[in-house]
């Protein structure tokens, strides 16, 4: 559930990259963000242009398809970060201490070899794409407007390439919460209680007065 975890830091080497990886899922999250906004001006346009002058946007289509990697798939490292990211918390809401890192651990890193062939399968499909011999540097386009799709396709490999970088600084945290047997590990996200929730929302409030 959003809002349901917090990710601690301190001074140790983890947590420093764990911050210094922070800046780029954010901005990742941002480009996403603006591309759900561009999105609603481009239906605008097209919807107003049909409407009063009989001339809709053209390659209205072609430019959501473009789009569509950046809004679903930029902003997952970020989320996946602090916990927002879909989860099974009813099963894992209940464990506790080792037990609990065991689960997430192996999570993880199931997550984290999905992704890695996910990343290289993305790779290849973008490189089959680029050509820089070719007008664009582009193998294919849309169909309707001629947008070089290689862009779009580059858009996935990068975003899984952070969520690998993501995903493996947390493999690491957990498996340092289970060695050490830590009760509140750092760069992993950790679940708050209803208590803490409303405390940091409470705070979030006072802040924005």
């Amino acid at each position: 559930m959003a809002g349901s975890a917090a990710v601690l830091e301190d001074s140790s080497l983890l947590s420093r990259l764990d911050r210094a990886l922070l800046p780029v899922e954010r901005l990742c999250a941002l480009l996403s963000g603006i591309a759900i906004f561009s999105l609603m001006f481009l239906a605008a346009w097209s919807v107003t242009g049909r409407k009063f002058f009989a001339s809709p946007m053209a390659g209205y289509v072609d430019y959501i398809e473009a789009a569509m990697p950046i809004i679903a798939i930029m902003g997952v490292s970020y989320v996946q970060r602090d916990g927002t990211h879909v989860r099974m918390d009813m099963l894992v809401s209940a464990l506790k201490g080792r037990t609990l890192w065991f689960f997430e651990l192996v999570s993880v890193l199931l997550i984290l070899v999905l992704i890695v062939a996910l990343t290289w399968g993305a790779w290849e499909h973008f490189a089959r794409s680029f050509d820089c011999a070719r007008p664009l540097c582009s193998r294919d386009s849309s169909i309707d407007v001629g947008i070089p799709i290689w862009p779009s396709k580059l858009v996935v490999p990068v975003a899984f390439g952070v969520l690998v970088l993501r995903l493996i600084l947390q493999a690491w945290g957990y498996g340092r919460a289970l060695i050490l047997g830590l009760e509140n590990p750092v760069a992993v996200p950790l679940a708050l209680t209803v208590a803490e929730q409303a405390r940091i929302e409470a705070e979030a409030l006072e802040g924005s007065d």
